[in-house]
């Protein structure tokens, strides 16, 4: 599963807030190592660095999933 089918984000290309937010750059390749992508969503807010957002990524449902690939975690 990729973060945004885990948290709807609707930020996948043609999803329901791609054109107001953007295209989330985790989208295709990324969904699984969110946290470490720069200018993911996160409390309805773009993110930015890994540095700056890790406080957010470690309290995240999805980042504490299997879902979000181990191998890519701090």
């Amino acid at each position: 599963m990729n973060c945004w089918e885990f948290k709807k984000c609707g930020r996948e290309a043609g999803g329901a807030r791609a054109k107001e937010l953007g295209v989330c750059p985790a989208y295709p390749d990324h969904g699984q190592h969110c946290a470490r992508i720069a200018g993911t969503l996160c409390g309805g807010k773009v993110q930015g660095t890994f540095a700056a957002k890790v406080a957010n990524c470690l309290k995240c449902d999805f980042y504490a999933t299997p879902s979000y690939d181990k191998a890519f975690r701090n």
